[in-house]
């Protein structure tokens, strides 16, 4: 299977680490690359970030109209459902970009999933199933939308996990986030939640929190 396309920004150093960070329904990899400069990361860190290209598909909830879309939408409403098994293939596309990484010299430790709203579904789904340890998961304005039927591997029971949201968020209410984040208690995670005053976007506060949680899990 072929690599999914993405937008690679890396350091001044060679990369000992890296961040694969995965955009929203609609988007593309190009729609985190600005958020590289205000990280304000330390050289020290030399972080390569990998920004992946969703393909485009139908998307039933907007009318089946084809956009970069990771898994299709069947439904709007609080439980989110969603395609399954597109939600899976995506994240094993992922998961193959993680090889990529392993295969360029960076250690699974040194490894990062990122995701915003759709790109976050996939994340959780990528980073919990791997079956080697990594070094965190991102998860901004999104929800755990296979947490009935993940089964996490051993390698990732001790993840750290970031969850982020808006508490205005009119795209994926609030209350997801915080089920994601008693559903990943309830498994065994310590994950950390927090909110920010934001509808469905990224808050500058949150910008730093996440340079933050960077530094301390990469470090």
């Amino acid at each position: 299977m072929p690599l999914l396309p993405f937008e690679e920004i890396n350091p001044s150093a060679p990369a000992d680490s890296a961040v694969i960070w995965l955009h929203g329904l609609g988007a593309d990899g190009h729609d985190f690359a600005p958020i590289v400069p205000e990280l304000k990361l330390p050289s020290s860190l030399a972080t390569r970030f990998i920004f992946p290209h969703a393909p485009s598909l139908p998307v039933t909830v907007n009318g089946g109209m084809v956009m970069p879309a990771w898994y299709d939408i069947l439904d709007i409403n609080i439980d989110r459902k969603v395609d399954v098994a597109q939600l899976t293939a995506s994240a094993e596309a992922v998961q193959a970009l993680i090889q990529q990484e392993v295969d360029r010299g960076i250690d699974t430790r040194r490894i990062v999933l990122a995701g915003f709203s759709q790109g976050g579904a996939v994340a959780y789904h990528a980073a919990l199933s791997f079956d080697k340890p990594l070094a965190g998961l991102l998860a901004m304005s999104t929800y755990f939308a296979t947490a009935d039927t993940l089964t996490p591997h051993p390698s990732n029971a001790e993840l750290p996990v970031l969850i982020q949201h808006g508490d205005h968020d009119p795209i994926v209410p609030e209350q997801l986030g915080r089920n994601a984040h008693s559903r990943l208690t309830a498994m065994g995670y310590t994950p950390e939640y927090q909110v920010y005053p934001m509808p469905h976007s990224v808050h500058p506060q949150q910008v730093q929190a996440i340079s933050q949680w960077l530094q301390a899990v990469l470090s």
